[in-house]
């Protein structure tokens, strides 16, 4: 008999859903990474005599071996960076302001008072408000040039790897810059949780963003596993909605990226009985979902 598994718990509820969602809940995983053996499946009894709790022996899924290779895939990705590109993730937010030249108002100044240097500085502050850039809010055209030199870096990339992979870009509705990877074994490219993918699309926005002036967003994705990713993570929300509202008790989600805790709280926020959070700092940070006191 296989001996008892780190993190193996055992779970009794009315009816083996309930049992299957506090499971998730205690070991605060997704229902992908749930592993479960039913011990007992329950039953409702007649009129309530007799009723049975279903109960479920539960653990993490263990890694798949593929994943292993995160580290290696993260390494071939540096160095098949371009030596221009930096890899710190301590992005400026917004660019630096041009130095203004002030030499003509302040001999302005000179000749009429302290009250003309006051009115110089309000007509020069308006201009600059409408002609400084929005980082990230206001996406740029993307430019030819940008997709072929960002598939280039990823076609170095994945040749690195010794992947073949077949890529398809196109600017979406959104006007981001999607790239679609379609070959075999894309669970590599993935990761886990998705953080190859997520790395790779980080430094791809690195490329297209040197390539050309104004904001491009990148959007890297295989076998639709953002959406797949994105449902998972709905359906979670749901089920520790109904857990938080059921038993009055906040429930603290494990570690997420910011996409991922923006799929959370976007799912629970027409849900008037909960609430979400965040708590803790990167990559540590949580979603924690309370019960709205009325």
């Amino acid at each position: 008999m296989e001996g008892r598994r780190a993190e193996e718990i055992t779970v009794s509820a009315k009816t083996l859903d309930d049992a299957i969602t506090e499971a998730l809940v205690q070991l605060g995983v997704t229902s992908d990474r749930l592993e479960y053996d039913v011990i007992e499946k329950g039953s409702p009894g007649f009129l309530g005599i007799g009723m049975k709790q279903a109960v479920i022996r539960a653990w993490r899924k263990e890694e798949p071996k593929e994943e292993s290779v995160d580290e290696i895939a993260e390494e071939l990705i540096k160095e098949a960076v371009p030596t221009d590109i930096t890899l710190d993730t301590k992005e400026e937010k917004e660019p630096k302001k041009p130095k203004k030249e002030n030499k003509e108002p302040k001999k302005a100044a000179q000749k009429s008072g302290k009250k003309e240097i006051k009115k110089e500085q309000k007509k020069e502050a308006k201009p600059e408000e409408k002609t400084e850039p929005r980082h990230e809010t206001e996406l740029a055209k993307v430019e030819d040039a940008t997709i072929k030199e960002c598939e280039t870096f990823l076609q170095n990339v994945l040749q690195a790897m010794h992947m073949e992979v077949e890529l398809c870009s196109k600017v979406d509705e959104e006007g981001a810059l999607s790239i679609e990877m379609k070959g075999d074994n894309m669970g590599i490219l993935i990761g886990k949780r998705g953080q190859t993918l997520d790395s790779l699309q980080y430094l791809t926005n690195r490329v297209a963003n040197k390539m050309q002036a104004g904001y491009v967003r990148v959007k890297l994705d295989t076998e639709d596993y953002r959406e797949r990713r994105k449902e998972t993570l709905e359906n979670l929300a749901r089920n520790i909605a109904h857990k938080v509202k059921r038993t009055r008790k906040p429930v603290t989600l494990e570690p997420m990226n910011p996409y991922e805790r923006r799929i959370i709280h976007s799912a629970l926020q027409g849900d008037k009985n909960v609430t979400t959070h965040s708590e803790g700092e990167e990559p540590y940070r949580r979603v924690v979902v309370t019960l709205v006191r009325k």
